[in-house]
Order: C-alpha cells, then sequence, then structure tokens
C-alpha cells in the first residue's frame, strides 16, 4: 500500500530526528575527547612498574586549563603541572606521537644524575616513583649520568619510571606546556597479551 502523506511525514521526521540525535552525541564525544577526558593505551615498558603493556588509562584533559585544539595555547588556565604528575604529552621530536612521563622537573628546577642518582636543586629526588632494572652503570651516553641542566621557563623535564629503559628529556631535552594534553589518572582496562588474560587486579586503580 502506498504510504500516504501524513505518513510520509512522520517518517521524514523520525529520520530527522535520528540523524539529529546521532550528530549531537558525535559532537558531545568529541567535546569530551578534546576537552575533557581521553583514553589512551600503553604500547610499552617505559612506565614499568607504574604502567605495563596493555594497561589503559584516562587522561584529564583540563586539569591544566582548556586549551585551544591546535595551537595548544591555554585560555583558561586551571592548575600548573606538579613534580611527579604522569603526563601524556606530543612527543618533542614527532608531535603526532603521544608520550606518557612523570614530571621531574619544573621551571627553574636544575636536574642531575650520579650514577642512576636523581637529584633536583642539588638534593635526591623524594618520593621518586623510578625504578632501575639494570645493575650496571653506563659511562656512554646520558642514561645513567646526565647534566646538571636547567628547566627553562614554561617547560617540564620529564622521564618514565622504567629508568634503564626509557627515551625520556635525558635524550631530548624539555616538554613544552603547550604541547601536554593532560594529566593520567586512572587505569580503567589492563590486558595481559602474553598471557592472554585480564589483570583485573589494575582495574580502577588510580594513578600517583
Amino acid at each position: 500500500m502506498p504510504l500516504s502523506s501524513d505518513s510520509k511525514v512522520k517518517r521524514k521526521s523520525l529520520v530527522r530526528e535520528y540523524a539529529e540525535a546521532i550528530f549531537i552525541a558525535l559532537l558531545l564525544a568529541l567535546f569530551i575527547r578534546e576537552f575533557v577526558v581521553q583514553a589512551f593505551k600503553i604500547p610499552s615498558g617505559s612506565m614499568i612498574p607504574t604502567l605495563l603493556v596493555g594497561d589503559h588509562i584516562l587522561v584529564n584533559k583540563f586539569i591544566y586549563g582548556i586549551k585551544m585544539p591546535v595551537t595548544g595555547q591555554v585560555v583558561v588556565p586551571v592548575k600548573e603541572p606538579a613534580r611527579n604528575d604522569i603526563i601524556v604529552f606530543k612527543y618533542p621530536l614527532n608531535p603526532s606521537q603521544d608520550f606518557i612521563k612523570r614530571v621531574i622537573g619544573l621551571p627553574g628546577d636544575t636536574i642531575e644524575i650520579i650514577n642512576k642518582k636523581l637529584y633536583i636543586n642539588g638534593k635526591p629526588l623524594a618520593n621518586d616513583h623510578g625504578v632501575s632494572l639494570d645493575n650496571r652503570i653506563m659511562t656512554e651516553g646520558p642514561r645513567d649520568n646526565f647534566g646538571p641542566v636547567t628547566v627553562p621557563p614554561h617547560s617540564l623535564f620529564v622521564m618514565g619510571d622504567n629508568r634503564d629503559n626509557s627515551a625520556d628529556s635525558r635524550f631530548w631535552r624539555f616538554v613544552d606546556y603547550k604541547n601536554i594534553k593532560g594529566k593520567a589518572f586512572i587505569l580503567y582496562w589492563s590486558w595481559d597479551s602474553e598471557d592472554f588474560s585480564v589483570r583485573w587486579n589494575r582495574i580502577g586503580h588510580l594513578l600517583e
């Protein structure tokens, strides 16, 4: 039976309602991802033991201020990054990649590493989350002996918790504030690909 004009109008209205609902949902999802919270998967072991390969985390994207999407310029300040924050940022040598490390040095801090021991402004770092899984002291390269260097304004010195296996500020220096994407705050899923199993004891863990 051919549709009546009233039926056609109702059908068009229903299609339009669904289309509008989907469009609004997509806009909301994009807004949340850009300005509020974003999910990331950990692909490497540079943050062991805090983060393992296969961990999935959520990152608070507004804690350091609301930023312009393209330039990264802060338009609504909230708070400054703090020492020991775990942050996600654009990799300075390739901004298309996202890295995750821990904040070690703040603007004006002097950073020095002597035989794996980390010093901030001449004093050992308090509450250091870093671990060393290799007992050897490397005399070449910046891994075990580095600096001293002073962190410039609007920049951070970052390191992986797995100090012997992390490409971090020791190798490519500083993270500009404008390249910070946000602070990691919770682990919401963890998959062990080697054992093909879920790490249930890690889910819901708040990151420190």
